[in-house]
């Protein structure tokens, strides 16, 4: 075990220095003009899809059974579109849509493939939702939130899973029980 800088072994201050240097490259400011190079032997990636429709247009209106299955399963409405769509708007309502949004994005990261991309996207959801004083910055405890900036150093489709653990806890025990009390669900019940 390591005690004090003079202790350090060497390799001890090498592996902190590297950890220094990742944790710094992660939380630098994108330079745009970096963004625009496209390496020589890499192929550009295929442009993401847009983005859907807050409510969606072309869905039928579940019915009042398939609604009751959301009272005591977060789960089962986040899979039903009209139910995220419904969700989303309350929580919009309530101006706490932050956790709904870092779950989707968490989502989203696990589908991507490319390590840049990858990287890249990881960054933009610790910038906007975990690091201290981020715009939309989740409610989670120290320990979660560094344990996820280390799982960050080589991000992998589950740096997120346990700060979005939390979060659906946090849906599931909070917001759901709101959102069941509400006019946006009791519409949904007739």
């Amino acid at each position: 075990m390591c005690k004090g800088l003079a202790a350090l072994p060497h390799s001890c201050l090498e592996r902190a220095k590297e950890i220094k240097i990742k944790l710094g490259t992660l939380l630098q400011k994108p330079d745009p003009a970096a963004d625009l190079v496209i390496p020589y032997n890499e192929k550009p990636e295929k442009p993401e899809k847009p983005a859907k429709p807050e409510k969606p247009a072309k869905t039928q209106k579940p019915s009042p059974e398939e609604a009751l299955q959301w009272r005591g399963s977060l789960d089962k409405l986040l899979q039903s579109s009209y139910g995220l769509a419904s969700f989303k708007s309350f929580l919009k309502s309530e101006f706490s849509e932050e956790n709904l949004e870092f779950w989707m994005a968490c989502e989203d990261f696990k589908k991507t493939t490319s390590a840049a991309k990858m990287a890249e996207k990881a960054k933009k959801i610790y910038e906007e939702f975990i690091r201290a004083e981020a715009p939309k910055e989740v409610n989670i405890d120290h320990l979660t939130k560094d344990i996820t900036l280390r799982n960050l150093l080589e991000p992998s489709p589950s740096s997120f899973d346990m700060a979005q653990k939390r979060v659906h806890a946090l849906m599931e025990n909070d917001s759901l029980p709101r959102f069941v009390r509400s006019a946006f669900y009791q519409e949904l019940m007739k």
